[in-house]
């Protein structure tokens, strides 16, 4: 295992008044051993950083430290990483056994030593009954798996993933999931993993790098940037969110938020008063009650419209208007007692669900 350093790594594409900025300044650290996403829209940057820390592409300033080593000057193949790429890139005229054994082949091991680790390889991941087929004699799922497994088989400390789920369809990617977690912790490496899935982010990561117009937005364990995001950029690209600004009237634990459609109470706010700020609630974090309801300690009550709502299987989703044009969604459970009527209701919402925004 390694651990993973990157000091001001910026990139540019293009020259002069051309030129456009993929990768400004980002400062980041891996653990060794952890499973790191790099997660964003399309354009953000994160392929780009993925493949500087690989030594596919020359980052136009900063430096790369892989395990303590200084490696930006070094070639890819002298980097002791192994990567993993969205179209698999498996070498059609090879069976699946040669496509595992290329790794340690290219390292120069001996040819029993090879012939372990593929065999090893391509247990790990269930892939050993298709040894000798090709490539094109496989499935999406399959042809994922046999990637993976001669990434694994090199031996490299460091493993880099780009989007490697994509290609999948939408069932096989979700029980990928689960399985790709457990390959690479059980494999013992320093895994940086590229998605715009943030479904596939959350539920693999043991930490988060959002990255938005080349820079970094917050990093973080899973559940901290869903809970806690720091801005409304990433409330709204981990999931849904409703947002309203504000002004700080009390603050303090907990404060108090003044809003359009009422006061919100905060579990922690520490700006001063008067500050303007926006607060985000999710929609499944707050309960639909009746119009009358009174406010327990450590929430707050909204008074809303219904104005509709849709079913979705296992949950329902509600529209609701608390004003001035603005509409909100709350999410609830299905269950066998129907949809609430439209008209008049009260959003509850506990103090630690409200989330105060930077921006």
């Amino acid at each position: 295992m390694i651990d993973i350093r990157l000091d001001h790594i910026t990139k540019l594409y293009g020259r002069g008044a051309a030129a456009a900025l993929a990768v400004n300044d980002v400062c980041l650290e891996v653990a060794a051993g952890e499973l790191f996403f790099l997660l964003g829209p399309s354009g953000c940057g994160k392929t780009t950083l993925l493949r500087i820390i690989a030594g596919l592409l020359s980052a136009d300033a900063g430096s790369v430290h892989l395990g303590g080593r200084d490696v930006t000057g070094l070639a890819a193949e002298k980097r002791n990483t192994a990567m993993v790429f969205q179209n698999y890139a498996l070498w059609p005229h090879m069976t699946v056994r040669q496509n595992v054994e290329f790794g340690p082949k290219m390292r120069g091991a001996a040819a029993d030593d090879r012939r372990s680790a593929g065999a090893e390889g391509l247990a790990r991941v269930e892939m050993s009954d298709y040894a000798r087929r090709k490539p094109n004699q496989l499935s999406g799922g399959q042809q994922q798996r046999v990637a993976l497994a001669r990434a694994l088989a090199s031996g490299a400390p460091c493993l880099l993933l780009d989007e490697p789920l994509s290609n999948l369809d939408a069932r096989l990617r979700l029980a990928m999931r689960t399985e790709l977690r457990q390959l690479v912790k059980a494999a013992g490496t320093t895994g940086i993993y590229v998605t715009h899935d943030q479904k596939e982010a959350l539920s693999m990561a043991d930490r988060i790098a959002v990255m938005h117009a080349g820079q970094i937005a917050q990093v973080g364990p899973a559940e901290k940037l869903y809970n806690r995001p720091v801005s409304r950029f990433v409330a709204d690209f981990l999931g849904e969110a409703n947002f309203i600004d504000g002004r700080v009237v009390a603050p303090g634990r907990p404060a108090t938020i003044q809003t359009p459609a009422g006061q919100l109470q905060v579990e922690d706010c520490d700006l001063p008063a008067g500050q303007e700020v926006t607060c985000c609630v999710r929609p499944e974090r707050i309960e639909l009650a009746a119009p009358d309801a009174q406010a327990r300690a450590d929430e707050s009550l909204l008074p809303v419209r219904v104005a509709g709502s849709v079913y979705l299987g296992e949950i329902r989703q509600y529209f609701c208007s608390l004003g001035n044009g603005l509409d909100w969604k709350v999410t609830v459970l299905s269950d066998a007692s129907g949809p609430h009527a439209p008209g008049p209701a009260a959003l509850r919402i506990a103090s630690r669900d409200v989330a105060v925004l930077q921006g």
